[in-house]
């Protein structure tokens, strides 16, 4: 596209709201830069954040402002006063849950809209507002036109509808006005997703009740329901765990990686992802951080959503992540009309890592039914069935080389950490042996185990790395080991084990975070929490608040991490809001929590 010459913000400048569908992303100068409808991977309405030019819905003081910003109370809806020469505003954006709907009944349905609010607080105001949607990422530019006191604009499958108060005026696609708020004004904007086509009519009752009081109310009520965890770092956990409730699908209880496609791992270069999709890599880290955050019906509904998503499995490679919808074809494409964020090319739709073969997941599903075992109770003949499937190939390929967690694109290998995932496997099916009803064979499960565990500690140990690698004969030090104590493989205080976390932390560590291997160019939130957690485990206390805290200090100033971030304090990379980064956060404070209890259960010497 033809640049307007607007540059994007900084990533830690957006703010994230959602109504557990879709996400939108709200920079700090009041722009709606990032939304997605009817799904988190529906094709973008608004989409600046990866091309100046594909769309975006702007309200803003027309002079010079400064913005203060938080979310209200424990939600997503998001605050921002700005403050001008003249006066301040408050901005106020919603993405509206269903009317009425409260605790776990939160985001099961939508109505799709984006309320923004505007309220005077002093002085008067000059504001300026530019509604600009560009369908199916960017390339169509809608029809706009005003119809019965409402925008409407239309193109390809896509409708949006925009009530607004202020009369706007409608050319090239776009709706803009000016309008003047002083103290006690209240100006509100309601704009809705309907498929171009859509017969149905809205039911414009249900839509009335919709509204940014309602849905605090809803957020507010779900957080209530889940205040269980009193541990190290509570806000910071309260905060994360409501984002991994944003980052949910609540139709299907399947978690997105991220609410974003394409933002860069390296600025200007080409690791540009789509991670609005569910991964089953993520399945056992993010079971523990709900059950440890949140309650166990938000885990127990992703087993279900993944059972029924894996269907029928036969001889077919095992499939390692899926749509929320439970959809399998996730085949990549890429975007060449959008220049990118900071013209960090491709832009990527889809993710081919689909198709990879990744032994890891085997151990992770087994890992969260094993962590959930008393609330899922009897489990049915389906689970069963595929439970056993997953056992089964454990010990069957555990041997075999793989993609590995880190994805790799260009060749397999033999991952460490995918081969002691295979030992999780085997190790959970033969403690769940006895629930998985007719076909378990927990005899050549354990001697499929107990190989696995001979062969990694004779041969993924590296006298040169003075620590266990990430290949088998390799030298090369590789956060993803960091795994084995959290899993169960080895204790973190055994005398390799404890030598590998060390030597992670002098040759991986770079400005207070970690990286994945030595010529990574940023720091990975993970693996930094990671380390935290193997500290914890070692009893280093100390050492593992600071990696916590190191870790968390990249956090913007709304408590959102993404994916990566340049040490030193630099800036965040990657999509954004990252799940895995904020399940870190959960995990590694409950692992700290833990250990400090247990140094204050020791009995004390005395002199």
């Amino acid at each position: 596209m033809t640049s307007t010459g607007r540059r994007q913000p900084p990533i830690a400048d957006y703010g994230f709201i959602s109504d557990c569908h879709s996400a939108a992303l709200v920079d700090r100068r009041g722009s709606i830069d990032w939304w997605c409808a009817p799904r988190f991977d529906s094709a973008s309405i608004f989409g600046r954040l990866l091309d100046p030019d594909a769309g975006h819905w702007s309200i803003r003081p027309v002079t010079a402002f400064e913005t203060a910003r938080a979310y209200v109370g424990d939600s997503l809806v998001l605050r921002s006063v700005m403050r001008t020469a003249h006066g301040e505003v408050a901005l106020t954006d919603v993405a509206a849950t269903q009317a009425g709907a409260r605790g776990h009944d939160l985001g099961r349905r939508s109505p799709h809209v984006l309320l923004r609010r505007v309220e005077g607080i002093s002085g008067n105001v000059a504001m300026d507002v530019d509604f600009a949607p560009r369908m199916e990422y960017g390339r169509t530019t809608p029809h706009v036109r005003s119809v019965d006191g409402l925008v409407v604009a239309r193109g390809g499958p896509t409708q949006v509808t925009l009530r607004t108060p202020v009369a706007l005026r409608c050319a090239g696609g776009s709706a803009r006005g000016e309008f003047t708020v002083g103290p006690g004004d209240v100006v509100e904007f309601r704009a809705q997703y309907r498929g171009a086509f859509d017969t149905e009519a809205p039911d414009e009752d249900e839509d009335e009740q919709v509204s940014v009081e309602d849905t605090v109310s809803a957020w507010q009520s779900w957080s209530d329901a889940h205040r269980g965890y009193r541990g190290r770092f509570g806000d910071e956990v309260r905060r994360s765990s409501i984002v991994l409730q944003g980052l949910t699908y609540q139709p299907s209880g399947a978690i997105v990686a991220a609410a974003t496609t394409s933002l860069p791992e390296r600025m200007g270069g080409d690791l540009n992802f789509d991670y609005r999709y569910a991964w089953l890599r993520d399945l056992s880290l993010t079971v523990r951080s709900l059950w440890i955050a949140a309650c166990p019906t938000e885990p127990a509904r992703i087993i279900d959503w993944f059972t029924n998503a894996a269907g029928e499995v036969g001889d077919e490679q095992f499939q390692i992540m899926y749509g929320v919808g439970g959809e399998r074809d996730l085949s990549e494409h890429t975007l060449e009309h959008l220049a990118g964020y900071h013209d960090s090319a491709p832009v990527r739709v889809g993710n081919e890592a689909w198709d990879q073969v990744q032994l890891d997941v085997l151990g992770e599903v087994l890992d969260a039914v094993h962590l959930l075992r008393d609330e899922l109770g009897e489990l049915n003949e389906r689970v069963q069935v595929l439970l056993i499937e997953l056992a089964d190939r454990a010990a069957a390929h555990w041997h075999e080389p793989d993609a590995g967690m880190w994805e790799a694109r260009d060749r397999q290998r033999h991952y460490v950490s995918s081969k002691v995932m295979c030992w999780v496997a085997l190790d959970r099916a033969i403690s769940l042996a006895d629930r998985l009803g007719p076909g378990v064979d927990p005899e050549r499960w354990a001697l499929a185990r107990d190989e696995i565990r001979a062969t990694m500690l004779e041969q993924a140990w590296s006298a040169a790395a003075g620590a266990y690698t990430g290949a088998l004969a390799s030298d090369e030090l590789d956060a993803s080991v960091l795994l084995l104590p959290l899993v169960g493989f080895l204790p973190a205080d055994d005398e390799r084990m404890r030598a590998t976390i060390d030597a992670i932390e002098r040759g991986l560590g770079a400005g207070g975070l970690i990286r994945r291997w030595h010529d990574d160019d940023s720091g990975f939130l993970l693996c930094t929490f990671w380390l935290a957690e193997c500290f914890a485990l070692a009893g280093d206390v100390g050492r593992a608040e600071t990696w916590f805290r190191n870790a968390a200090s990249y956090a913007n100033d709304l408590g959102l991490l993404a994916e990566e971030a340049v040490p030193g304090g630099g800036p965040l990379l990657g999509n954004f809001p990252q799940t895995f980064s904020h399940v870190g956060l959960i995990n590694a404070a409950w692992r700290i929590t833990e250990a400090v209890q247990h140094t204050d259960r020791q009995p004390q010497e005395t002199t």
